[in-house]
């Protein structure tokens, strides 16, 4: 979500026209076993899981268009169109299957209540849809050991249901087709894809025995609904339809996805949602034979480990969004996550690297020219932009490195590379703290006032500067060092520098310090609270 959001707020922030769509993932497994050990109705616990997601997600700066849910009428109807179109296209058929029924819960155990070593990997904790280790998707009854995720109990028996099976195999050419000349893609997307299709496409069955989901409409289907790696996908379009009924536009989510030959499409998620994304949505897209606008570009990620091991809340491993918030404000969170995403790998965080990146990156280096700049101003000139003197050569040689800087970092942003992307923004932040160290104010203005004026104007244009540029990044830092300065908090990005952006005379206030360090006594604390390798 967190690099969706700084992709959004840069092509905003460019004038572009975003659409950034998100929604729970309310179906299946997962929801009905939290909300069995809350001891909530399933609908109540997602219905205040919603509540929850929306509130962190707008205290993590996450600038959601819409945040929709996959439980809404919007997905159900969908859902539903979905499978309709699909049967009457050819592409869904019924099959009898041989699965897992718990004697001790009394019920069929779809896929993901099934736990077990994984056949391939041997992941002890593999999942009966999916081993998460080594993302192959698997069948329950090729589990070692399988146990049910619900009671725990190993007393299963394989049992015939009734089912409907997605013909995934007849579309493997059109699907190839389509994925094959995506070569521009991040090699983790599309080869994860390619594999699927080398490997040969299985058909995958799209209903299960459960009542929390989508439910199928389709005679002697009662008591079942949709899989939920079904519908899930479907909720982009649903939660678009929700964005535009709650705005009273009616049809305007059909502009996003229908006949949309004027909408570039971006998808951001982990490497094991990958095939559901390149293989499972496409061909529910492709097998309606109806205009529907497939993902033009697949972003995926690595892992993000924490000390090189998996975060877990079970076992108290890791901080998460809540306990983040609770500690420190989200854009040191942000900074650090974008400087350190695991795009080529997996990335590893710990509390010392996270202590590095904000002491010396943001504290340092941003927060330090900041306070510097404007303390200094105020204190020799007053709160205002100091007039005189005429920019030389330290300040046009800034002005050509700066504007360099900025067509490197905008193209790193537009191709969504966002660790390169962040380490040239920090680049950016080096070269103001250059200049200012080389110019030298507090010596400057013993003998040359005008020359002192030249370097503080500069300066303070480079806060402007700095806070357009770290939108995307830091939007909570950019929104204060824009108010300081009396400008426009609204995103506009910047082509170049402009010295002259605030003139002499335009009023500033100091900020509090932006950025408080993190001491080692706080390192320590939190290894022990949220537990290191």
């Amino acid at each position: 979500m967190l690099p969706a959001d700084v992709y959004a707020r840069f092509l905003r922030a460019r004038g572009e026209e975003v659409l950034y769509v998100c929604a729970t993932d309310e179906h299946g497994t997962p929801a009905e076993l939290a909300a069995a050990e809350a001891g909530l109705d399933v609908a109540e616990f997602c219905r205040e899981q919603h509540a929850v997601q929306t509130d962190l997600g707008a205290r993590f700066g996450l600038s959601f268009d819409v945040f929709g849910r996959s439980s809404s009428p919007q997905n159900r109807e969908l859902t539903q169109h979905f499978g309709r179109v699909l049967d009457e296209q050819g592409f869904v058929e019924e099959r009898v299957t041989r699965q897992m029924y718990s004697l001790a819960d009394e019920r069929f155990l779809p896929d993901r209540y099934i736990i077990g070593t994984c056949p391939i990997c041997a992941y002890p904790r593999a999942r009966g849809d999916q081993c998460e280790n080594c993302t192959n998707l698997l069948d329950p009854t090729e589990l070692i050991e399988p146990r049910s995720a619900i009671s725990g109990s190993t007393d299963l028996e394989v049992r015939e249901s009734r089912h409907l099976f997605l013909l995934q195999s007849r579309l493997t050419n059109e699907l190839r087709s389509w994925l094959s000349v995506k070569d521009d893609w991040p090699v983790l997307s599309r080869s994860i894809g390619l594999k699927w299709l080398d490997e040969g496409l299985e058909d995958r069955g799209i209903t299960r025995d459960l009542a929390w989901g989508v439910p199928v409409d389709r005679p002697g289907f009662e008591g079942k609904v949709y899989y939920v790696w079904f519908d899930a996908p479907i909720e982009y379009i649903a939660a678009t339809k929700e964005w535009a009924d709650a705005r009273g536009e009616g049809d305007a989510w059909r502009s996003w996805w229908y006949e949309a030959d004027d909408v570039r499409y971006v998808q951001f998620m982990a490497k094991d949602n990958v095939p559901f994304h390149t293989i499972g949505f496409p061909c529910t897209l492709i097998g309606s034979r109806e205009p529907w606008h497939l993902v033009d570009y697949v972003k995926s990620f690595n892992w993000l480990t924490y000390y090189g091991g998996k975060f877990s809340t079970t076992q108290g491993v890791g901080v998460f969004m809540d306990d983040a918030l609770e500690l420190l404000p989200a854009d040191l969170w942000r900074y650090y996550l974008m400087a350190n995403a695991p795009e080529s790998d997996d990335a590893s965080f710990s509390w010392e690297t996270f202590q590095v990146a904000v002491n010396k990156d943001l504290a340092d280096t941003l927060g330090n020219f900041v306070n510097r700049s404007l303390s200094f101003t105020a204190k020799r000139f007053g709160d205002a932009v100091p007039a005189g003197g005429e920019d030389g050569d330290s300040e046009r040689e800034l002005k050509a490195a700066l504007d360099e800087a900025i067509a490197s970092y905008t193209a790193l942003l537009g191709g969504m590379e966002f660790r390169k992307a962040t380490q040239a923004l920090r680049g950016i932040w080096t070269l103001g703290n250059t200049y200012f160290d080389r110019k030298a104010p507090w010596a400057s203005i013993k003998v040359d006032a005008d020359a002192t004026a030249v370097t503080l104007r500069t300066a303070i244009n480079l806060i402007a500067l700095f806070a357009r540029l770290a939108e995307p990044i830091l939007p909570f830092t950019s929104r204060a060092l824009l108010e300081a300065l009396g400008l426009d908090p609204e995103p506009s990005w910047p082509a170049e520098f402009d010295p002259a952006a605030l003139p002499a005379g335009a009023p500033f206030t100091v900020p509090p310090v932006l950025f408080g360090k993190i001491d080692d006594a706080d390192v320590a604390g939190w290894r022990e609270r949220f537990g290191a390798g």
